[in-house]
């Protein structure tokens, strides 16, 4: 029996290669939609559930930079300020030397002193001698009306009166004879403590105060009004009307105030 003929298949050269399997065109976890754009399918698990991240907002930042700003240019603005003015202070106390006036009482009459016989009231009239100081070169100072000055004896005001309105010039001493005129209503038991007072030390302590508004003039300027009281701590031997009034000590401390 002849041999069979053996048949084998000869490729086609022609034909197309056969493709080969290569990655899905649509990404795995997406589906398409009806636009034909994939879109993402997103698991479900515990971490899609999370809280989404927290954005903070920079505004409070910004605002409290500005607040620091504004706050360091006012301290800048006011510590200048301080800084000139301490400037002008220092350069006008170099040039003009400023010194404190100087007051002390140099003498005490006693013009009435007398007790009514229908009221039991007490009447007094003192001159009281006050000698003001301005020892200053280049400083006057204008002493305005409304002062106020009293005369006291432990704590019962004897009488009172005013300084008179004047000028003192640069290096001036100025005498003022002040007439203080009063009424105490309870005159018997006042008498009768000065009596025991003067038995006791020989003398009577009395306190004098004075309320004044003066203006201090630099050269040819003038300064704002300024207030200043005097306190005098004086001793005298008696008081009694048409007898020699003898200061045994006199003291006055001076308080300036703006």
């Amino acid at each position: 029996m002849a041999d069979q003929q053996k048949i084998h298949p000869v490729p086609d050269v022609e034909a197309p290669p056969e493709a080969s399997p290569s990655a899905p065109l649509v990404p795995l976890a997406t589906s398409k939609s009806d636009t034909g754009d994939p879109v993402e399918q997103h698991p479900l698990n515990s971490q899609s559930h999370g809280p989404s991240p927290v954005k903070h907002s920079t505004a409070p930042k910004k605002r409290r930079s500005c607040c620091c700003r504004c706050m360091c240019w006012t301290l800048s603005l006011l510590l200048l300020l301080i800084v000139i003015l301490g400037i002008i202070v220092g350069i006008l106390f170099l040039v003009f030397r400023p010194k404190l006036p100087k007051y002390s009482i140099d003498g005490l009459r006693v013009t009435q002193f007398d007790l009514s016989s229908v009221n039991s009231s007490l009447s007094a009239s003192f001159d009281v001698n006050i000698t003001a100081r301005n020892p200053n070169k280049r400083i006057g100072i204008y002493y305005d009306g409304g002062s106020h000055i009293t005369v006291w004896y432990n704590e019962t005001q004897l009488c009172e009166g005013a300084l008179p309105k004047f000028y003192q010039g640069h290096r001036n001493t100025t005498v003022l004879v002040l007439p203080m005129t009063g009424q105490v209503q309870n005159g018997t038991v006042l008498l009768t403590a000065l009596q025991q007072q003067q038995q006791m030390t020989g003398n009577i302590p009395l306190m004098l105060r004075a309320k004044q508004t003066v203006r201090v003039k630099l050269g040819s300027l003038k300064l704002m009004k300024m207030k200043f009281r005097i306190r005098c701590r004086l001793v005298v031997n008696a008081l009694s009307a048409n007898n020699a009034i003898r200061i045994s000590s006199s003291s006055c401390s001076f308080r300036l105030r703006l």
